[in-house]
């Protein structure tokens, strides 16, 4: 067993340099903002999409921009509105006046990396139109279904302000985000360097560094990292825990209308994985799973009113869980 994690961590170190060079790149034009670029690349190592969730001007829109200029792939960016229609997505079909014949025009999902822009800003009959392509990784336009292309990455931003207008994204869509990110304001300092970046003379231009290949391939190492069953136990015991509190011995019972599905222990498992790998190991820790055990459960989680009367969080709720069950 030892020698097998050596050998992952041997990999490891061998493709590390994918993520290095991706997160310099984006640091080029994001200042600050470590979190969230380390989050979108376990999103990307873990295949998995990722809703951010900050208010306006904080380069949501900008690092998702930039980190899919660093791979040499199809980038589309979709502008979310009340007036979209999900054949803005997915493509339809168009009628050839000379030929008699319907031809398929594909949209703009059939790319690498989509930027769903304020995602719930459209209504939902739009939002369930990434449903399929989320989780089948296909488009179905009629009768013809279509296989997309690999990597295949939904990035979503919505703003936790301005709500009129606004769609809140359904259970069903939101379960199929690997990650939800909260994003905060930057501190003093960063605040001054951005300014400076601003108003600089030329702007750094941000180059391809890695090939959809190499993600391919930095996948599948993410895949061979270690995790004992003990931690497997864990993760399970804590998405648990958010469903029968009371068999943990944790009093949020009253707080919790419905706890994390299924999905949250398979995204736990993957994204520790992933996170891991970010860290230059083979194997997974405890920490790896509470590090990043937030951004998977927190949208998975559904308060009570008596947790919203109380002004408790998802997050709030997380920490308590944390802190009751057992560390292997």
């Amino acid at each position: 067993m030892q020698a097998n994690i050596q050998e992952v961590t041997k990999e490891v170190e061998k493709y590390s340099h994918v993520s290095a060079n991706i997160t310099a790149e984006v640091k080029k034009i994001i200042v600050g903002q470590d979190y969230l670029i380390e989050r979108l690349l376990i999103g990307m190592l873990a295949d998995g999409h990722i809703l951010v969730e900050g208010v306006p001007g904080l380069a949501k829109t900008t690092a998702v921009k930039n980190l899919a200029k660093t791979i040499d792939t199809s980038f589309q960016r979709i502008q979310f509105t009340p007036d979209l229609l999900p054949a803005d997505l997915i493509g339809t079909q168009i009628y050839e006046p000379k030929s008699g014949e319907f031809t398929i025009k594909k949209g703009p999902l059939f790319s690498n990396i989509i930027l769903a822009d304020e995602i719930n800003r459209a209504p939902a009959k739009v939002q369930s139109a990434l449903l399929e392509s989320m989780q089948e990784r296909q488009v179905t336009i009629s009768e013809t279904t279509f296989p997309l292309e690999e990597p295949f990455l939904v990035m979503a931003t919505q703003n936790p302000i301005e709500q009129e207008g606004t769609y809140p994204l359904p259970e069903a869509q939101v379960d199929r985000f690997m990650l939800k990110l909260k994003i905060d304001y930057p501190n003093k300092a960063e605040e001054k360097e951005i300014i400076k970046r601003i108003t600089a003379p030329a702007a750094e231009e941000i180059r391809a560094v890695a090939t959809p290949s190499d993600i391919i391939a930095a996948r599948k190492v993410v895949d061979k990292i270690y995790i004992d069953e003990k931690l497997l136990d864990y993760i399970v015991e804590i998405v648990f825990a958010t469903r029968e509190p009371k068999v943990f011995g944790i009093d949020i019972e009253d707080l919790i209308q419905y706890g994390a599905s299924p999905r949250a222990s398979i995204y736990l498992n993957q994204a520790a994985k992933a996170y891991a790998f970010l860290q230059g190991r083979g194997y997974v820790i405890p920490q790896d799973v509470k590090s990043i055990g937030f951004d998977v459960l927190r949208h998975r989680i559904l308060l009570s009113y008596e947790a919203e009367a109380e002004d408790l969080t998802a997050d709030d709720i997380i920490t308590r869980i944390f802190d009751h069950v057992e560390v292997p």
